[in-house]
């Protein structure tokens, strides 16, 4: 079947079946998307796709299930114990593996939120092993950005203005990136007049790539002969050329290099990815943490940690190419991020606060005080001149608006005003050569700040006066100290206990776990508990899953999944091995969500009218197409593996044969075993010629597996149509992976 052919008919189907049953009640389908959406132009589907999406768009789909249809029903119908555990798994997870929802059942579903609540505790070897081939992901700024530099370092060190680093495996990193670099300026001018080189016509490249190959594989030869200690100190020694025909990408088969990176420590793993990449190697770092985000969305056994920390550094988004944090992200991640994903609130606060990272990306590091010794006023010198440096409020405006109180948090532009003085001296140490955070209290804005209802003083004593108006800070008859590091510190502290603070976080959380719109008596109950528990994440979620409103049918399978859940979760319900994560960046990419680069503090909207466009859709099911006919580079698909695990699942001939325990509300299961042996009545398909038995067993076990929920009849028919369309020679294997691919792309496979 041809991929566009499939796009355009399941766009329609997934379009209406999103905004039709998925879809909060009283969100608005048509919503513009906002600041923090970033759409790809390449995906506008043509005239002939839309005129199709609006004809399969006039077949209404019936809600699934009706309780999630109706406008804040009075009473909350709870969910059945199996319900619960999908739940959990596509809330707190990125949707259950084959064989999980039993698990989770016969352990308990309380017990499984315990074990996730302590991650350490769980054995995530499997995962670590993967992620030991990206060396990058345990290095310090100050690591990464020697080994990785960018154009500015190499070109410093080619024109002799800096001298090669004296560690053996350094100096081999900058040896290629300034013969790289070389190559690039004798292209650009190639005789002195400055008129470039013709591009080398595909023939010669084609055959410079098989000289590298060949080249690569004498030196493998080589090396493999050699006591692993020895290689890559033999590699440096060779000469410039040959080390960037053995370390350029595509040179060596995937077997060598799995070879060669069991044997190398990881700094030498770190030496051979920086020796391949083009001038300025900093990109490697960002594609690393990328595809290491997506393997452990895959892979890890911890995955409320992992849901966690992609929703925190959401919240408090930094955008990597931003320059210092190229190198800053990793660690802001790795030491920020994710070991405060389940702690306290405070404390990922005052974090992301102390973090280069965020000093750098908003700015703060620039700010200083008009009345500070770094802008000329002294006042032991009264004849001292004032300079015109001054506040940058970038992140005292940020820290408010988005990561605390909220918009409507009660705060003025005073408020912003004051308290970019108040963190003043709040900085990077080295900026650009990967030091930590600094206070910098010859930058600071020295005295009291009124702010927020508060007067804080230079050494962090809060003194609540409920005054908003009125000068907020002036000249001061004293300098800052480094005590006055407690003056912001005092700020952050009120911020994040703030009932401000409880309500915006609560809503968030709540919005992001259970409805698009959440229901207001949850957001009331999360905000005491919040109060109550000082801002602890566990308590929070605890509440939050123990809630009516997350156990009820209401709220059931009723959130769009991102892009980014939208993979994982393909990968995870077909036991999928991510062979390839880089091509999975890139699909993620394609489809608007480009990892670690949404440029706005927003980050990217987590809610589904950001994500549920045509274009977006059809996105999706061309990535469908291609993950199961096996066209995703680097990537196989064994969908008869997929079905063979979905029959031998006890839970899948319970939901085939009609004997899993459902409420009244929910809809019925297909007609028993009648069903399964695809003898059922056929008169809902819209075509005269039928479904073959086989073709509709398979279907109904691909539904119970990778969805495990009852799909629609009109998803069921529309399914059913492209079956019939297929040529009546159609290669069985063909078949079932297209049908792999229909299932995945239907409405009911995109929520959670």
């Amino acid at each position: 079947m041809k991929i566009r052919a499939m796009a355009v008919v399941l766009s329609g189907l997934v379009a209406v079946g999103v905004q039709a049953q998925m879809m909060d009640p009283q969100q608005s389908t048509n919503s513009a998307p906002q600041q923090g959406t970033q759409q790809n132009e390449s995906m506008t589907p043509d005239p002939a796709q839309q005129k199709a999406a609006q004809t399969f768009a006039a077949k209404k789909i019936a809600p699934h299930p009706p309780a999630a249809n109706t406008a804040r029903s009075a009473s909350l119908i709870p969910l059945t114990p199996r319900e619960r555990v999908v739940q959990l798994l596509d809330r707190f997870a990125f949707g259950p593996t084959p064989g999980e929802v039993d698990r989770v059942l016969a352990m308990g579903a309380d017990r499984w939120v315990e074990q996730q609540m302590n991650p350490n505790a769980i054995n995530d070897n499997a995962l670590n092993k993967r992620l030991a081939d990206y060396p990058t992901l345990g290095m310090t700024p100050l690591q990464a950005v020697t080994v990785f530099p960018d154009r500015p370092q190499v070109y410093a060190v080619a024109d002799g203005k800096v001298p090669y680093p004296a560690d053996p495996l350094l100096n081999a990193v900058y040896e290629v990136q300034v013969y790289k670099w070389d190559q690039e300026r004798d292209h650009k001018k190639a005789d002195g007049t400055g008129a470039p080189r013709p591009e080398p016509s595909d023939a010669e490249k084609a055959a410079q790539k098989d000289k590298d190959k060949a080249t690569a594989a004498r030196i493998a030869g080589e090396l493999f002969a050699m006591p692993k200690e020895q290689r890559m100190a033999a590699l440096i020694a060779m000469p410039v050329e040959d080390q960037i025909a053995f370390t350029g990408n595509g040179n060596l088969s995937q077997e060598q290099k799995n070879q060669l990176y069991a044997d190398f420590t990881p700094r030498e793993k770190g030496i051979f990815t920086a020796m391949s990449a083009q001038v300025n190697s900093t990109y490697n770092i960002g594609n690393e943490l990328a595809q290491a985000r997506l393997l452990s969305d895959v892979l890890s056994e911890r995955q409320l940690q992992q849901v966690m920390t992609n929703f925190w550094f959401n919240h408090f988004n930094v955008y990597l190419p931003k320059d210092s944090d190229q190198w800053y992200t990793t660690s802001y991640v790795r030491d920020v991020i994710r070991p405060h994903a389940l702690g306290s609130f405070r404390d990922l606060l005052m974090a992301t606060a102390q973090s280069p990272a965020m000093m750098v990306y908003l700015d703060n590091f620039l700010s200083i005080g008009p009345d500070s010794l770094a802008n000329g006023v002294d006042p032991s010198k009264p004849n001292s001149k004032k300079g015109n440096k001054g506040l940058n409020e970038n992140y005292g405006r940020e820290v408010m608006e988005l990561h605390t109180v909220g918009v409507n948090g009660g705060y003025s532009q005073a408020d912003v005003t004051a308290l970019s003085a108040i963190l003043t001296g709040w900085g990077v140490d080295r900026v650009n050569q990967g030091g930590g955070f600094l206070f910098d209290p010859k930058r600071h804005e020295p005295g009291p700040k009124t702010w927020f209802g508060y007067v804080i003083d230079d050494n962090g004593k809060a003194t609540k006066t409920g005054a908003t108006s009125g000068p907020t800070f002036g000249p001061s008859a004293t300098v800052a100290t480094d005590a006055s590091v407690n003056q912001g510190i005092a700020a952050l502290n009120i911020l994040a206990a703030s009932p401000q603070t409880a309500h915006f976080i609560s809503y968030l959380m709540a919005q992001y776990f259970v409805a698009d719109d959440p229901p207001q008596a949850l957001v009331d109950r999360l905000t005491k508990t919040f109060l109550a528990s000082n801002g602890d994440i566990k308590t929070m979620l605890r509440a939050l899953i123990a809630s009516p409103e997350f156990n009820s049918r209401q709220y059931f399978r009723n959130k769009v999944k991102t892009p980014e859940e939208f993979v994982a979760s393909s990968f995870r319900a077909t036991a999928t091995d991510p062979q390839n994560p880089g091509a999975l960046v890139n699909t993620v990419k394609n489809m608007g969500m480009e990892l670690y680069r949404a440029l706005p503090p927003t980050g990217y909207y987590l809610t589904a009218d950001h994500w549920m466009n045509s274009a977006a859709l059809i996105d999706r099911l061309n990535f469908a197409y291609s993950l199961t006919n096996n066209k995703l580079p680097g990537q196989k698909f064994d969908a008869p593996k997929v079905l063979a695990m979905g029959l031998l699942a006890p839970s899948t001939m319970d939901e085939l044969s009609g004997t899993t325990a459902r409420p009244a509300s929910a809809p019925a299961a297909p007609n028993g075993p009648a069903k399964l042996m695809g003898v059922a009545d056929k008169s809902t398909v819209a075509s005269a010629a039928p479904v073959s038995a086989g073709a509709e067993v398979a279907m109904r076990v691909l539904e119970a597996s990778m969805i495990g929920a009852p799909v629609s009849a009109q998803t069921n028919q529309l399914i059913d149509k492209q079956l019939q369309q297929q040529p009546a020679n159609a290669n069985s294997t063909d078949m079932l992976n297209l049908l792999t691919a229909l299932v995945m792309g239907s409405p009911e496979f995109q929520v959670r």
